[in-house]
Parts: structure tokens; C-alpha cells; sequence
């Protein structure tokens, strides 16, 4: 826990200085991602909270930070006195919004940096500040937090953009923008901004490293009828990005001018149609309602901005064929690495009867995955956990204060990584010696559901939020859940956490069906605090299946499975299993033995482990 007096003082200073009396620290970048830079950690510097997930609000009197249930335990611990905890989703906790709102009564001033907080973000506050009693939301363009943090700051990080070839993305460039072309001939729009950064990687077939753990760069986009502008720090593009981008008929325009170009192409646009000169020119310019309120307001906001659901991340979110071969072969070098780290912990901890803490065992795994072809690095922190710890949805052991991996207790391990060729997430609950009738039961209930949806049959236009039940139904039979969604959209080789589609009881699954090529997650949970957790987690693509009948001539979906881990054998309880779930069973681990063994020829130690845990459940 850290003392935020200071940060606190400094910002409170600088907010009495320009007479506001609120002010809005958002979740997260909304030009970025889940994960930003160390420069743009402005939540973690004031609150000392570093989950991926929470709003901050600071007010001249007082502190709160919002987060949802994956991050209570945690928050808790690293919030000192100045904050008050909001627990996002639980009865009668207001949201970050609410509470804002609540305190700008009586005509006080709320302000935010609108690059920060996307356009509905900042309508949906506004709203309700003024029906609080308060005066309009305040856009900041100099951000309070960074001037409190002053030289302190970290610098931006500048590293080199490498070109994807087409052998690894799948889809050329120049086909890429004819397909955004083509929406904005559909609603006659002068132009696409694209903000995000996935986004814009994906679109130019270009990784960075800006990111933690992420492979984006700093970066905007704007496509138009005629041009396609790459806004970025050229020193980062070394010849054959410059020939690669030329190639693709990519103009290069410094990062810093992409404001003033909006706005200079608002105003060029505006004065086309005042002279009659430029009828075709009828629609609004298209922004992402991901993108932020600064990108809205240098467009001229409402009246000539059209926020939609950006048509990049719903074309991202389809994987092409050769994506889908990338995802399928690099989740199998993934898993060997996954095999050969379990089978050395278990050996370091049974036979050896050595020491191991969390930190240690999450980098002797990354270890491992280096040496596989095509790995970049990981694609998010290894969440390494044993007993306790493991209850804690999004743990993150520290060097030097971590547990001991204890192997009378359970131990779950989440991690991922980023390859050429695709993106893993993968979760896997252990358990080294005899594990209590409680933590089998458990493990099995997840076990269940997690098959449940994999082996789901749906017509064509079921979303997400539909599906979700699959996976809790044998928790809720027995009155149990757990606080954090199903599954996640999953990028090649870009974020790990990808939308616009998902699985769990979040508004936005119900907006955007599931399709063939999209890749998600399949992680059920169940976590009793103080005591041990357990997920598991496999990657699967949505595919088009063969059904006996087409009810309404509709085409069915389902899932194939990519991640080639074992399960847990001893935390199983075959008891609570069916025929077909065991038979399901059965059939994934001789597919996980099939593909991995031959990474094992002369590991005498993990092919043996391999085979134990891959062997037939009677």
C-alpha cells in the first residue's frame, strides 16, 4: 500500500487553480487498450491501484476509485486511507458516474482530458452531472494528473513498427482499406477516423512494441474516399515499413498532427458543402464509439460526427483462414511449452523437494516459450498462484514478496503469450499431492461447464450474453458463480483481450452475434476467498457446423478448441462426469498427446507427465 497524500495535494492544487472541483481519472486510455505505457499510468500513479480495469474521481475533499469483482481483493490491499472503494456491479454501490455526479451538487465543476473518456462515455456523465445539480462536464485539454507528476513522468516510449508480411496477416493492406472504403461509400462519409490502437495495427499489417505486451505503436488513422494517413512517429519506421506503406499508397503524417488535421478537414469539408460545391459530400464523418471525445469535438462533434461500431474491429474480429492456421499452430508449440513447464514444477516440488516461489515458477515458463519459434513475448503477466492466492482473480505476484508454491495446495496458472503467428491465453488449476474433496468438487463444476460450452450447438445470430449460462449452469446448480465474464474476444498477434464479441452478462454481448472466425476464450471459475480458486481456460474458434435439421434455413455454429493443455487428472472427480463428458473428455487429451509428444523425443521427465495426465478417464 502506498501513501497518495502527496499525489493527492498536488492534484488538488492544480484543480483549485482552474476552480474544479471534481475531477474524472478514466479506466483506461481510450486510445489504447486494457494495457498502456508506463506514461499513461495516471490511475496507478494517483490511487496506487494497478488493475487493468477502474475509473478514479478526486474531489477537493475526498477520493474514490471504481473496479469490478475481479479486482475487490486487490484494490483493497493497495488503496490507502485517502480512497473510498466502489464495488462496481453490488447493490446499492453507485457507479463511478453516479458518484461524480453526486458530488457535483449545488453547480460544481467536473472535469475530465476528453482524449481519455470515449464520446458516450462523456454524453452519459454529462447527462448525469446536470440532472445532479451540477454544471456541464469540462473538457481539460492539459491533463491534471500529468502536470502533478510533472518530470517524474516516464518518457513515451519510441520503439521500432515492423511490417506483418501477408503470409502471416492473411489480407493485403490495400484490400483492407477498399473494405473500410466500401462503408464509407455506404453512408456517403467524407471520412474514417481510427483511434485505437489494435485498430490501426491490424489495418496496416504493422506491429510496435509500445504496449506492454501488446504489439501496437503509438498511432491514428484517417481513411477518406481518396487518402489513407498514417499518423506516427516516423524515427520508428525504418525503410521497409517506409516501402512497405508506400507500397500501399500510405501517406506518413507526424503523431502529434492528427488533431489539427481533423480539424483542418472538418473545416475544408464544412466549406464544400456551404458552397454547394461538393454534393456528394452528404454524410457525417465515422469515428469508433470506442474513440475519445477529443477526436469527436475536433470533428465538430454532434451534427457532423457519426459514432458506430468501428467496421476495423468488426473486420479484425473475423479471422481470415490463414489467421486461423496461425491461432491452431501456435496454441500447440504454446501448450508444449505449458506441458514441459508443469511436468519441471512438478518435478522441482515432489521429487527434488525444492523451493519455488510464484515469480520463479511464471519465469521459468516464459523461459520455456522463448525458445519456440515465432514468440515475441507474453501477452499479458503471468498470473502464478498457489493456495489463497489463487482465489484472487487477477493476482499478480511481486519478486520478493510472493508465496512459495506450496504442493499441498492448489495452484492455478494463467498466461499467455504473443506469437507471430497468433495470440494464447491459457488457464490451467493443479493440484501436486492429494487435494480436499471441496477443491475437486469445484474443479469438476468448472470442468463441466467449460465443456458445456464447448460442445455448444447455436443457430447463426446468437450472441455471447446467450451462451453464458452454458458455462455457470452446474456452479448455479449448487449455488455457486464467479465474478468475471466467460470468455474474451482474442487478437492475432495483437491484444489478448479483443472485442467486439464475448461471452458473459455484459450489455455489450448482446449487441454483436457470434460468427464464424472469431476467436474467444472459454474460462468458467469459481474462487472462495481466503482458501484456493480455480479457472480453466481454452482459446476456440467459432466454425459452421453440419446439423441434422436447419430449423429456419439458418446455417449452426459451434466451437473448435485450440489450446492443447491437459486438465488437472487428480482434482477430477469421475464421479460427477457423463458418458459424454467423459468421452469429450477422452478425445481431447489424444489430441493433446497427438500434436505435443513430438516435442518431447529424449524428455524422458515431461513425456512421462504428458501421458499420465492425457491418459483415459474410465
Amino acid at each position: 500500500m502506498t501513501d497518495t497524500s502527496a499525489q493527492l495535494a498536488k492534484l488538488r492544487s492544480l484543480m483549485k487553480e482552474r476552480k474544479v472541483h471534481v475531477y474524472v481519472v478514466p479506466s483506461e486510455d481510450s486510445h489504447s487498450s486494457e494495457y498502456i505505457a508506463a506514461c499513461d499510468a495516471r490511475r496507478e500513479f494517483i490511487s496506487g491501484f494497478t488493475g487493468s480495469a477502474g475509473c478514479a474521481v478526486v474531489t477537493l475533499e475526498g477520493a474514490a476509485l471504481a473496479t469490478d469483482g475481479r479486482y475487490f481483493n486487490q484494490a483493497a490491499k493497495q488503496l490507502d486511507g485517502n480512497w473510498t472503494l466502489l464495488k462496481q456491479g453490488l447493490q446499492d454501490v453507485p457507479t463511478w458516474q453516479e458518484w461524480a455526479a453526486s458530488q457535483s451538487a449545488g453547480g460544481r465543476t467536473v472535469a475530465v482530458d476528453p482524449s481519455l473518456l470515449p464520446g458516450s462515455a462523456a454524453k452519459k456523465l454529462d447527462d448525469q452531472i446536470r440532472k445532479a445539480g451540477g454544471t456541464e462536464l469540462i473538457p481539460l485539454d492539459e491533463n491534471l494528473v500529468d502536470m502533478a507528476w510533472a518530470n517524474l513522468r516516464p518518457d513515451r516510449p519510441r520503439h521500432p513498427v515492423v511490417v506483418l508480411p501477408n503470409e502471416l496477416a492473411g489480407k493485403s493492406v490495400a484490400t483492407k482499406i477498399e473494405e473500410l472504403r466500401k462503408e464509407l461509400r455506404k453512408k456517403n462519409s467524407p471520412g474514417f477516423f481510427v483511434s485505437m490502437l489494435d485498430e490501426v495495427a491490424w489495418l496496416f499489417n504493422l506491429r510496435g512494441n509500445d504496449i506492454p505486451y501488446n504489439p501496437v505503436f503509438f498511432s491514428y488513422a484517417t481513411i477518406t474516399p481518396d487518402t489513407a494517413i498514417l499518423y506516427v512517429d516516423a524515427a520508428k519506421l525504418d525503410d521497409s515499413c517506409r516501402g512497405h506503406l508506400q507500397a500501399n499508397h500510405v501517406e506518413v503524417k507526424p503523431y502529434e498532427s492528427f488533431f489539427l488535421d481533423a480539424r483542418r478537414l472538418r473545416a475544408e469539408v464544412t466549406a464544400r458543402r456551404e458552397a454547394g460545391g461538393d454534393a456528394g459530400v452528404v454524410g457525417n464523418f465515422l469515428i469508433s464509439n470506442k474513440g475519445s471525445w477529443a477526436v469527436s469535438r475536433a470533428l465538430g462533434g454532434d451534427g457532423s460526427v457519426e459514432e458506430i461500431r468501428s467496421p476495423v474491429g468488426d473486420a479484425k474480429a473475423i479471422k481470415n483462414e490463414t489467421e486461423m492456421k496461425g491461432m491452431r499452430n501456435c496454441h500447440v508449440r504454446d501448450g508444449a511449452a505449458l506441458i514441459e513447464f508443469f511436468a519441471w514444477l512438478e518435478d522441482q516440488l515432489i521429487n527434488k523437494r525444492a523451493t519455488v516461489d510464484e515469480v520463479q515458477a511464471a519465469d521459468k515458463l516464459e523461459e520455456l516459450r522463448s525458445k519456440h519459434q515465432h514468440f515475441i513475448g507474453l501477452s499479458f503477466p503471468t498470473i502464478s498462484s498457489t493456495g489463497a492466492n489463487a482465489a484472487i482473480i487477477h493476482y499478480g505476484p511481486e519478486k520478493g514478496s510472493c508465496a512459495k508454491i506450496d504442493p499441498a495446495s492448489v495452484y492455478l496458472c494463467d498466461s499467455g503469450a504473443q506469437y507471430r503467428d497468433g495470440t494464447t491465453d491459457t488457464t490451467r488449476t493443479l493440484h501436486f499431492g492429494e487435494p480436499k474433496d471441496a477443491e475437486k468438487k469445484a474443479y469438476t463444476l468448472v470442468l463441466k461447464g467449460l465443456i458445456g460450452l464447448d460442445t455448444a450447438v447455436f443457430p447463426k445470430g446468437t450472441t455471447g450474453f446467450a451462451l453464458d449460462c452454458l458455462a455457470r449452469q452446474h456452479l448455479w446448480k449448487t449455488g455457486l458463480d464467479y465474478r468475471h465474464g466467460t470468455g474474451h474476444g482474442v487478437g492475432s498477434y495483437l491484444n489478448v483481450h479483443e472485442g467486439p464479441i464475448g461471452i458473459g452478462t455484459r450489455v455489450q454481448y448482446t449487441e454483436v452475434p457470434l460468427a464464424p472466425g472469431n476467436v474467444l476464450s472459454n474460462e468458467p471459475g469459481y474462487y472462495e476467498d481466503g482458501n484456493f480458486g480455480v479457472r480453466i481456460e481454452n482459446i476456440m474458434m467459432v466454425k459452421e457446423v453440419q446439423t441434422e435439421h436447419c430449423f429456419g434455413d439458418k446455417p449452426y455454429l459451434g466451437f473448435e478448441h485450440v489450446t492443447m493443455v491437459p486438465y488437472c487428472q487428480s482434482l477430477i472427480c469421475k464421479d460427477m462426469l457423463t458418458a459424454d463428458e467423459k468421452a469429450w473428455l477422452n478425445a481431447y487429451s489424444d489430441e493433446i498427446l497427438r500434436s505435443t509428444k513430438g516435442f518431447f523425443e529424449g524428455d524422458d521427465l515431461t513425456m512421462a507427465w504428458l501421458t499420465r495426465e492425457t491418459r483415459s478417464i474410465e
